[in-house]
């Protein structure tokens, strides 16, 4: 039987990952526009992966299980790179929490029947869920255990209008919801961790560093102790040493280049900047 990577979300992040954990199995590339995923497997056919496309939209709960079936229908689903998602200026808050916080949960939650034995999975979250102060128990739990197909409905989330705000506490919203899995995952005998990159250089960061906070984005890599922004491989990296690593699961790394340790000690301030909502397409793909 074959093993299965399924990457969701066709971005820089997402590919760099894949590379590094998909030879020798059958790599599902799925992505919300499908010329993007056709895109992305070719590319990986090219340097010799045996690669598949698929569209899936992840803020859709009939989308996300068909593409879960399809992953096992060839073969053991072994690992499952989350990579899905839109950044403050590129969707409306409300888009914001359909692809980051419900799309993640619903991926969590198919993807987490479907898991194999000795599996492991990655979600892509963020230093931005390290900068929210801290929220209290409830809403902790509530974001954390509320099924994916409700938890739009949660009044911390439904109330949001700010797309920055949004993608805060989606990202933290991210990190809750692999903890949680990885009690469900762990059932079936496998592992999921998140990782959160501080400013990584995709086409999704360079938007952002082009926004109305790029003088903060500036501000937030010249006081790190990096002083640089990270790349992609960088995170490839991380991530597959995490997916690699039998003992962890239910665990999140922050891997900023310094930028909360520049928070926490008093050298940065980040100050919130207003957003206007877009009406365009969402762009997906760390």
């Amino acid at each position: 039987m074959n093993d299965v990577v399924v990457l969701i979300g066709a971005g820089s992040i997402g590919r760099a990952i894949a590379r590094r954990v998909a030879s020798g199995r059958v790599l599902l590339v799925a992505d919300l526009r499908t010329e993007v995923a056709q895109a992305a497997a070719e590319a990986f056919l090219n340097d010799g992966f045996d690669a598949r496309p698929a569209q899936v939209d992840v803020a859709d709960p009939d989308s996300v299980a068909a593409l879960a079936e399809h992953a096992a229908s060839l073969g053991a689903v072994t690992h499952v790179i989350h990579a899905a998602g839109v950044s403050p200026v590129q969707a409306s808050a409300q888009a914001v929490i359909a692809v980051d916080v419900v799309g993640t949960a619903l991926v969590l939650e198919e993807f987490g029947r479907r898991i194999a034995p000795g599996g492991a999975g990655i979600v892509i979250a963020s230093q931005a869920g390290h900068m929210l102060p801290p929220l209290d128990e409830a809403t902790n739990r509530a974001l954390a255990q509320t099924p994916a197909r409700e938890l739009a409905e949660l009044p911390v989330l439904a109330s949001i209008t700010d797309s920055g705000h949004a993608y805060g506490i989606a990202k933290r919203a991210n990190i809750l919801r692999a903890q949680a899995a990885a009690l469900t995952w762990g059932d079936r005998g496998a592992r999921v961790n998140s990782i959160s990159p501080g400013i990584i250089m995709t086409p999704l960061a360079r938007d952002e560093m082009s926004g109305p906070g790029a003088a903060g984005y500036r501000a937030m890599i010249d006081t790190s102790p990096a002083k640089r922004a990270g790349t992609p491989d960088e995170i490839g990296e991380a991530s597959a040493f995490m997916m690699g690593a039998t003992f962890l699961t239910g665990a999140d790394l922050l891997i900023d280049g310094g930028v909360i340790a520049a928070m926490t000690g008093g050298r940065f301030h980040w100050v919130t900047m207003p957003r206007p909502a877009t009406t365009s397409s969402p762009v997906w793909g760390e």
